[in-house]
């Protein structure tokens, strides 16, 4: 091979090279660019839409933020029991209430420990609720939940009567005992305020007051108990709680019962019901205790006439005067004042505080 042809042959060869060098380079250039995130192109803004974006900013800038469990109406932290809402709450209407602070958060489970065994005051019963650290809302302490401050309190009044001095000193040693074991400091209200009050409010109770009742005469031969439960149970009637009673439960879970239907206890334990005999019922309702939303004053005369005529009895009052259209409807009449009277000392039939007063 001549050298004009072996330079002509390796200039070839070369040129080759490069160019799948070349190629190569741009193939791997090409790779490396596929695998990068697009970007956006940015276009510039008119006077309109910048000042939107401005706006929507600003807009965004004043809205607070805030943790999940913070936020309103999230209730109790997740893992944490439940607040307490059922069962009696201290109501300044009713009650007598000392602060009790403590110094640093305090857990339901030691407050627990050092609680009056006894919750009463004489006749008066007493509450102790704490301030939950997690939603700021007052409960019965229960294990398992933190709490910055406590409150007790004491029933002022109720059908035994108005709290008086002995009670009340009863309530201040019970619960001084139970700062002292804490290392708490209660401020108590004035004796001779809380006593003042608590004649007054008995007096108002005491003039407020009704439980309505007819009474059921049989007119032939006497009932037997389980011909008595046989008809009530057609009217909804179920067995109370004590024996002798048979009620008209209520919509209201928790709630006492909207009519009560009473009888002989003795009979409530005869060995055979059908050989227990009565010749009277008392059917009743608590007017303070129940709701006006639940009719009981309808249910009340509703059930009487129902058990009246399936019964073959006669409806009288407690002076044996038989019942009439005219006397219900008189007593429809101050029913009516009397609920009036209720709600206007922010003391409704059947609220809590109420069913606690007149207990």
């Amino acid at each position: 091979m001549s050298s004009n042809s072996l330079t002509l042959y390796l200039a070839i060869l070369g040129g080759g090279v490069l160019a799948a060098v070349v190629a190569h380079g741009a193939w791997t250039a090409r790779k490396a660019a596929a695998r990068q995130p697009k970007r956006a192109t940015l276009e510039p803004m008119d006077g309109s839409a910048r000042a939107a974006d401005a706006v929507s900013h600003s807009e965004l800038d004043n809205v607070p933020t805030q943790p999940m469990e913070d936020r309103p109406g999230s209730g109790s932290k997740p893992g944490l029991p439940p607040v307490k809402r059922t069962g009696p709450r201290l109501d300044a209407l009713v009650d007598a209430i000392a602060t009790i602070s403590i110094d640093t958060p305090m857990s339901g489970d030691h407050i627990l420990l050092h609680v009056p065994t006894t919750r009463r005051a004489g006749s008066k019963p007493m509450l102790i609720e704490g301030l939950r650290t997690d939603c700021g809302e007052w409960e019965q302490p229960q294990p398992g939940v933190t709490y910055s401050e406590l409150q007790a309190g004491v029933l002022l009044a109720n059908r035994t009567g108005g709290l008086n001095e002995i009670e009340y000193s009863e309530f201040v040693q019970k619960i001084q005992a139970m700062a002292d074991a804490l290392g708490a400091s209660p401020e108590f209200p004035d004796m001779l305020d809380v006593v003042a009050r608590a004649k007054e409010l008995d007096a108002f109770a005491g003039a407020h007051d009704a439980q309505l009742a007819l009474r059921l005469h049989a007119r032939g031969s006497a009932w037997s108990l389980g011909y008595v439960t046989q008809q009530a149970s057609r009217h909804g009637f179920l067995p109370g709680a004590l024996p002798g009673r048979l009620v008209l439960p209520s919509h209201e879970e928790g709630a006492p019962p909207i009519l009560t239907l009473h009888f002989d206890a003795q009979a409530a334990f005869a060995e055979d019901q059908e050989q227990a005999t009565l010749r009277e019922l008392v059917l009743s309702f608590d007017v303070p205790q129940t709701a006006v939303e639940q009719q009981p004053f309808k249910a009340w005369c509703a059930a009487g006439e129902a058990l009246s005529m399936s019964m073959d009895a006669v409806m009288a009052d407690d002076q044996g005067h038989p019942f009439t259209a005219a006397a219900f409807a008189a007593i429809e009449g101050e029913l009516g004042k009397l609920y009036e009277a209720l709600a206007a000392r922010d003391l409704a039939a059947g609220a809590a505080s109420t069913r606690r007063l007149f207990s």
